[in-house]
């Protein structure tokens, strides 16, 4: 799980995006939702001391928020020095107007920050196709420029959560070279969960220096083994977004593609990410507990991911799981119908540990230890293939009742 603040720095005020040297943020209540809630945190911004050099992973919906396209052709001018977030509103499905809206958000967080804007990147989410209140986004944003601080985390953590019930946050400390190296991040994500990114906003710092060129690849190879395997209930988002941002506050010399210091850069963003999923799926919209589900003796990665999604996402499975109804056919089905490869006469199926199918038959198992299983809150699911020697898994949260009352009152 996550370090504490002090174990990485030892200051105690600086989490997640500000864990990392250089890296301060704000946060304001703006009442985007328009709830008359002026305490309610809905508006964010982290910037760095420096430059950054910066990649980012988006939604692959067709239909993409003013934010993320904006966002995109920022990331391709250059370096970045700063990330403004607001929820509330999602400033998607929003026309022309979404546009000039989400550039208006930057050129206020730039001349706040005495920045050029072109430094500035934006991520929303919120409600689709309302218009910004940009008087409110604009005062929002001015108060959470001058709100920033070493310790200012903990507020954007909570100014991004929608129907999250929980902030979410993580850190890793490296030694790179004799230098020591911090990782932090922060993610917003409950609903509309699924691979391709799932749906969320995702923000994750360093103070590594870094080559040009390695961050895009590094992030992408680590979305498809984290935030791609979480699965909440099958829908992706038109605000999905990921940055990482690193700003060479650590000094040294830069990490370069193929060295050491890179792939242990790699590790610890992928396990900042993998908390960071985890807590998505544990934090499912009505869900009571959440599940991994590994797959192994797939004929490669892909095939292994692709049998573990199926799994978690399976309504019949997260059903199964919140009732605490032993009901092991549902993962085998699930797993016949993913289309990964797979030899049912050498296929076994384990949950908690307690094996409930092997070798294409059913085992005598104490089903009565698989509903106490069931109710934990985390269970651990295991399939065996039979077809290969790869490995991969997927995160995914029980189906209940509260899911269907959340979304269904969502704008109401």
């Amino acid at each position: 799980m996550a370090l504490s603040a002090a174990a990485v720095g030892g200051d105690t005020q600086s989490t997640g995006v500000c864990a990392p040297r250089g890296f301060v943020a704000g946060a304001a209540a703006a009442d985007i939702r328009g709830h008359g809630d002026d305490g309610r945190l809905d508006v964010a911004i982290v910037r760095s001391e420096r430059p950054c050099q910066a990649a980012g992973v988006f939604t692959r919906n067709r239909v993409k928020a003013a934010p993320v396209v904006i966002s995109q052709l920022t990331l391709r001018q250059g370096r970045v020095q700063a990330v403004l977030l607001n929820s509330g509103n999602a400033n998607a499905c929003t026309g022309a107007q979404g546009f000039r809206d989400a550039l208006q958000m930057i050129k206020a967080a730039g001349d706040a920050c005495d920045l050029d804007p072109a430094q500035v990147l934006v991520c929303s989410t919120g409600v689709i196709g309302r218009p910004m209140p940009m008087s409110q986004v604009v005062a929002g944003v001015r108060g959470a420029v001058a709100a920033m601080r070493p310790g200012g985390g903990d507020d954007l953590a909570r100014a991004i959560m929608t129907t999250d019930t929980v902030p979410k946050q993580a850190v890793r400390r490296i030694e790179i070279e004799g230098r020591t190296v911090v990782v932090g991040g922060v993610a917003k994500g409950s609903g509309m969960i699924h691979p391709d990114m799932a749906t969320l906003l995702a923000l994750v710092t360093t103070d590594a220096l870094v080559a040009d060129g390695v961050l895009g690849p590094l992030l992408r190879r680590v979305t498809d083994q984290t935030f791609n395997c979480v699965t909440v209930d099958g829908d992706t988002s038109t605000n999905d977004t990921l940055l990482l941002l690193a700003n060479g506050a650590a000094g040294g010399d830069p990490v370069t593609a193929g060295s050491a210091g890179l792939a242990a850069l790699e590790t610890a963003v992928l396990e900042v990410c993998d908390d960071l999923a985890e807590m998505i799926a544990a934090d499912g919209e009505g869900a009571t507990r959440h599940f991994r589900v590994e797959v192994r003796g797939a004929v490669d990665v892909v095939q292994a991911r692709l049998a573990a999604r199926t799994v978690a996402g399976s309504p019949l499975v997260k059903t199964a799981i919140h009732g605490r109804d032993p009901n092991w056919g549902r993962i085998v089905a699930a797993v016949g119908r993913s289309g990964a490869e797979f030899v049912l006469d050498r296929c076994r199926v384990t949950i908690g540990g307690v094996t409930v199918f092997d070798a294409g038959a059913p085992v005598d198992a104490d089903l009565d230890a698989v509903r106490r299983i069931f109710g934990a809150d985390r269970v651990d699911l295991d399939v065996d293939l039979g077809a290969g020697e790869a490995s991969g898994h997927a995160w995914g949260c029980d189906l209940s009742d509260g899911y269907v009352r959340i979304n269904a009152d969502y704008t109401t």
